[in-house]
């Protein structure tokens, strides 16, 4: 159960209730401090609407995110969000085997990239051989852009556990099919 109320567009004012057109748990809980998630979205919609970053090599570094840090919300809503990009069946099982460390049959820099996102959730370094793959197969601003969405959605989740936002009804079906660990 949430630890707070989730919120509808009648508990808000006027001017905020445009934070809840999109009717998801996670607004419905961020919209109790609507600057606070308007700050949160500037950075979001940077990384989903306009940086260049190849869109399926950042939704697999979120749904590895997710997948690494057992959040079940964000797992499986970039799940669905990385089939639009290109995230396919195979890739999600992949996320499960790189996780256990056993070999996907990935390309190296899908790979790296999982690596990466496992790595930044884990600490705040990346390893100098995840590093040294990333460089040479991404320019500089796709590196910088693939660190900032790796660390927003490592904050993500943190939200997400810490106010216990509960994953909608309608996505569970994919936990069925894409466990997250135990």
């Amino acid at each position: 159960m949430a630890r707070l109320r989730y919120l509808t567009e009648s508990d808000l004012e006027p001017a905020d209730q445009e934070l809840l057109a999109r009717k998801l748990n996670l607004y419905r809980i961020l919209a109790h401090s609507p600057d606070a998630t308007r700050s949160l979205r500037t950075p979001a919609l940077y990384i989903r609407h306009h940086s260049t970053l190849d869109p399926r090599l950042r939704e697999l570094a979120i749904v590895q995110v997710g997948f690494v840090s057992k959040i079940a919300y964000e797992y499986a809503h970039h799940i669905e969000i990385g089939r639009e990009f290109g995230v396919t069946d195979d890739d999600l099982r992949a996320i499960a085997l790189e996780s256990a460390g056993t070999p996907s049959g990935l390309p190296a820099l899908d790979r790296a990239i999982l690596s990466a996102a496992r790595e930044l959730a884990a600490q705040p370094a990346l390893s100098e051989e995840t590093f040294a793959i990333l460089r040479a197969a991404l320019s500089d601003a796709h590196v910088v852009d693939l660190v900032m969405a790796i660390g927003l959605y490592c904050g993500v989740v943190r939200i997400l556990g810490a106010l216990q936002i509960e994953l909608e009804p309608e996505y569970a079906a994919l936990l069925v099919k894409f466990p997250l660990p135990t």
